[in-house]
């Protein structure tokens, strides 16, 4: 790899073009961090978001008014709201009101801040992309489950979920896809994402175009291989005649 650093390093000094990320080391190392974080924040916000989608969409079925309702407002809220005020709340609001002894610091982190805000964000849309889903199924598929001894939980888990879920794949993977995106929101709380490293590097090598043009084409690969695992998902689980 060290031919490939060099190259970059004689490009440098050829055209202008200041790609330190590939030739320093140190820069190297920082943008490498960053890039890490940003898929650790995607997968961990991919995976809680899609867990509170299943959860509310299920909750929203219940015969309990008042779970219905707090599933109800709790979509009003995310969807109506900016995905950058929900953070701020979160990181400044919440997070003022918890204090570690003695006001030593915050017990919960930015990091952590960044994953429940983004999560609550993305999963108030997974909510209604899988009520929508749970809604196609046919009304007879349940009477049938039912009729066979099934409880509610059971009939949810195992028939109109993994229906549902099939009808409701090709708009969670937009929503996915959004969300992959939306991390670059953590950079306002100093979150050493992908963007926030990019930043301190083009303050420090003054080499804004550069950079972002490596951002672009990062987040280019990364929701790439997002976009082609979910569509491969999607054909491996496709049923003949049904949903998607």
């Amino acid at each position: 790899m060290q031919f490939v650093w060099n190259w970059f390093r004689w490009l440098y000094g050829a055209t202008g073009i200041n790609l330190t990320v590939f030739y320093d080391p140190f820069d190297r190392a920082r943008f490498a961090s960053g890039f890490v974080m940003t898929v650790e924040l995607s997968a961990v916000c991919i995976l809680l978001s899609v867990v509170i989608g299943v959860l509310g969409a299920w909750i929203q079925g219940s015969r309990l008014r008042v779970a219905r309702t707090v599933v109800y407002w709790y979509i009003q809220a995310f969807r109506n709201t900016p995905p950058l005020v929900q953070l701020y709340f979160f990181y400044f609001g919440l997070g003022s009101l918890l204090k570690g002894v003695g006001g030593s610091g915050p017990i919960v982190s930015n990091v952590t801040w960044a994953i429940v805000s983004l999560s609550f964000f993305a999963g108030a849309f997974n909510v209604e992309i899988f009520r929508s889903g749970i809604e196609a199924v046919p009304r007879t598929t349940i009477e049938a489950a039912e009729s066979l001894g099934f409880s509610r939980l059971q009939t949810y888990l195992r028939i109109v979920f993994p229906l549902a879920f099939r009808i409701s794949l090709p708009a969670l993977n937009n929503n996915l896809v959004n969300l992959v995106k939306t991390t670059t929101l953590a950079y306002a709380i100093a979150v050493p994402e992908m963007l926030y490293v990019s930043s301190q590097v083009w303050s420090d090598e003054l080499n804004v175009p550069e950079m972002m043009n490596v951002l672009l084409v990062c987040y280019f690969l990364l929701v790439g291989v997002l976009v082609y695992v979910m569509h491969r998902w999607e054909r491996a689980i496709r049923v003949p005649g049904f949903g998607i």
